[in-house]
């Protein structure tokens, strides 16, 4: 890996840990669609997708922490939200990863990008209807509802290879959860149960091969998580402390038009 190369793909994980610190996702939205824009892939069944999938993870982790820790000081977080969404989280999380090792990686891929182009749309549509977000003082949703969203969150993360904010914070908000606490919840739970979910991804990586047999190995998914890790924390810090900042409808907007060009980029 030469210095331009390592330097590109910094700058993916400063991209991406700015998204996710803005809009509490874990940043796969934007670090898997750039991964294959510039890397591709080697085979017809995108194989070494599952590399990029491992690879974006591993930063997830770092994204949703250091977000996390804003939100905290800002004392947006609520504490029994998190109770019941960590455990169901990483549980779902585990399953989702072991269903996505059995599958080609092409299937997670176009599975990717139709989820963000519906996440996009409801974006959109409750920007524009302007639909109020719901009080401060909101009292927090049941614990079942939250161990019932954690435990899907989880699944579709596990096997999408994404951190799950995509789907977590308007799930959270349907539950009548102020946005910024969904924001914040999902970072909180995010970088637990993406530690279980890329230790799990690593892990079944060497049990995926290319047509021509050659197994993947977890250095080729270091060689991508390192550089973006780098990135990802400075670009983390920048993007919660924008989403404090942000009125609700520029916020919403802004989501959506970052998630629209990176899904376009993804199968393009």
């Amino acid at each position: 890996m030469d210095i331009l190369e390592f330097f590109l793909r910094v700058m993916v994980g400063l991209v991406a840990g700015c998204v996710g610190g803005l809009a509490g996702l874990g940043g796969s939205i934007i670090m898997i669609p750039a991964l294959a824009m510039f890397w591709g892939y080697d085979d017809e069944d995108k194989t070494q997708h599952h590399i990029y999938m491992a690879a974006a993870m591993c930063v997830n982790v770092i994204v949703a922490l250091s977000s996390s820790i804003l939100h905290a000081k800002k004392k947006a977080a609520r504490k029994d939200v998190l109770m019941s969404l960590i455990p169901s989280m990483a549980g779902g999380m585990i399953i989702g990863v072991l269903l996505s090792s059995g599958s080609k990686g092409g299937w997670s891929l176009f599975a990717f990008a139709g989820f963000i182009w519906l996440y996009c749309i409801y974006n959109i549509v409750t920007a524009v209807k302007k639909i109020p977000d719901h009080p401060e003082d909101n009292p927090s949703p049941a614990m079942w509802k939250m161990i019932l969203v954690g435990l899907i969150v989880g699944m579709i993360s596990g096997y999408l290879g994404i951190g799950g904010g995509i789907l977590l914070v308007p799930l959270l908000s349907l539950t009548k959860l102020p946005l910024r606490h969904a924001i914040a919840g999902s970072a909180g739970a995010m970088w637990i149960s993406s530690i279980i979910g890329a230790s799990m991804k690593l892990y079944t990586l060497p049990s995926i091969e290319y047509a021509d047999g050659t197994a993947l190995t977890i250095s080729d998914a270091f060689g991508f998580a390192i550089p973006m890790g780098l990135g990802a924390l400075v670009g983390a810090y920048l993007g919660a402390m924008l989403a404090h900042r942000l009125k609700l409808p520029h916020l919403k907007l802004t989501i959506a038009l970052i998630l629209a060009i990176a899904s376009i980029k993804m199968i393009s």
